[in-house]
């Protein structure tokens, strides 16, 4: 399986930006789409947004999208969210994720996860 790991979460104030990284390696991983989640504080987790591999087209949750950004660098072997206009309410851990299907990830599942981001906003 790929192996997943986030970075690039940290403390910003309200208004700012933050871009995550997801580092991936593995075999399959030019075979997978790539996905960000969230998991607010006490809140299920949350599908944020995806990327297919092939045709680079993007979903994203309808609370986000226009706010936040998921990009793809192969060369890099990484997957990007990058978060604009942050609010408190962003608050959360997030995720990256790989699945072979879109619809999967949509539905707040996925085959393969990292371990994780921290990002917290403040007022």
């Amino acid at each position: 399986q790929v192996q997943l790991v986030e970075s690039g979460g940290g403390l910003v104030q309200a208004g700012g930006s933050l871009r995550l990284s997801c580092a991936a390696s593995g075999r399959t991983f030019s075979t997978y789409h790539m996905g960000w989640f969230r998991q607010a504080p006490g809140k299920e987790r949350e599908f944020v947004a995806a990327i297919k591999w092939s045709e680079r087209m993007t979903f994203y949750a309808d609370s986000v999208k226009g706010r936040l950004t998921i990009s793809r660098d192969n060369a890099k072997n990484t997957v990007y969210l990058q978060m604009n206009s942050l609010k408190p309410g962003n608050t959360a851990v997030y995720y990256c994720a790989a699945d072979s299907r879109i619809a999967t990830m949509q539905r707040r599942r996925a085959d393969v996860w990292g371990q994780g981001t921290q990002v917290t906003v403040s007022s």
